[in-house]
């Protein structure tokens, strides 16, 4: 008797445990995600190991020239994506790159490993294997956009080119670093513009701990209608929601944006919207944009406003520069007014 009662209490102990509630038994924590990293002093990163590893590199495998784009995902990793025929922009074939990941070790040196690819990176090169064709050395290089310092044409309304210019925004403020003062987010032009052409440059901060919208968010609004992104899109596919894009409505043909901490541009010709007697829209606003030097958008259409763009119609309309709570800087801003 006693044995059968022993084991019926057993039983029950065993039944117990099984209908506790999920997560009532081992109890885990969830991962902590690693502390948000947002950096636009250059001061600040000439000791920070990963930012002298991740970029861009170039050599030659054989006769063929390659290109590699080392991108930052934090404490010591990265993402290796290995072009032939070069960068994008830059003789880079157009076919989907070679993927590897990398890591930094304890004696503090990077290891790629992958299925395809295998080597190191370490002072300013990038040794790389693949088993099969490609057995190079490439070094770390960092490309300037061609139209770096574009001049405003006679006529030209000049929106930021120095200290003071702040004043042709509305929330205009400066952002002073230790190598200038610069244009700051979250401002809009006091004046408003029907068809120009722009030219900006913009500088991403260094965000290594995040991805995404979260990784150097900004954007240009054109008419403060439509929004041509600006993101932290290095070494990414480059999407209509990533640098380069027209937010939701066109991806660039080819993402041309450069690492962290380097100044890239936009050059844009704008021909806004028509609209009949009736109000009725007659014809789509359209767009050419080159980014760094290179056509990604070419006079594409532009059906709506985009997220956040005010509504369409035959008014003028100002330059946004989006605050998305990433500290980005602008300079040499300025747009040439088209007359028709």
């Amino acid at each position: 008797m006693l044995r059968v009662l022993i084991a019926a209490l057993f039983g029950a102990s065993v039944v117990g445990l099984a209908v506790l509630p999920a997560g009532a038994q081992d109890k885990k924590e969830k991962p902590k995600a690693p502390p948000r990293i947002a950096i636009n002093e250059p001061e600040k990163l000439k000791d920070d190991a990963d930012f002298a590893i991740q970029g861009e590199y170039v050599g030659d495998a054989g006769t063929q020239k390659i290109g590699a784009q080392v991108v930052a995902k934090g404490d010591g990793k990265f993402v290796v994506k290995v072009h032939m025929g070069g960068l994008p922009g830059a003789g880079w074939d157009g076919k989907p790159a070679l993927v590897a990941e990398a890591k930094r070790g304890e004696d503090k040196s990077v290891a790629i490993t992958g299925k395809e690819l295998s080597g190191t990176i370490g002072s300013g090169k990038l040794t790389i294997k693949d088993g099969m064709k490609i057995d190079a050395s490439l070094t770390r290089t960092e490309r300037t956009s061609p139209t770096i310092g574009a001049k405003p044409p006679e006529g030209a309304v000049v929106l930021f080119g120095k200290p003071g210019d702040e004043a042709n925004w509305n929330g205009g403020k400066i952002v002073e670093l230790s190598d200038g003062k610069y244009l700051g987010v979250g401002v809009t032009s006091k004046k408003e513009f029907q068809a120009f052409k722009a030219h900006v440059e913009f500088r991403l901060p260094w965000m290594p701990n995040s991805g995404g919208q979260q990784r150097g968010n900004s954007g240009f609004y054109l008419q403060n209608r439509y929004e041509l992104q600006v993101l932290d899109s290095f070494g990414l596919k480059g999407e209509n929601n990533e640098c380069g894009g027209i937010y939701t409505l066109h991806k660039p043909s080819v993402n041309m944006c450069l690492p962290p901490m380097v100044w890239q541009t936009y050059d844009i010709d704008f021909t806004p919207a028509e609209f009949g007697a009736d109000g009725k829209k007659t014809k789509n606003a359209r767009a050419t944009i080159q980014h760094n030097g290179v056509t990604i958008q070419d006079n594409v259409e532009l059906a709506k406003e985009t997220g956040g763009g005010k509504p369409e119609n035959t008014q003028p309309g100002p330059i946004q520069l989006q605050n998305h709570g990433d500290p980005l800087v602008y300079r040499n801003v300025w747009v040439a007014e088209v007359k028709k």
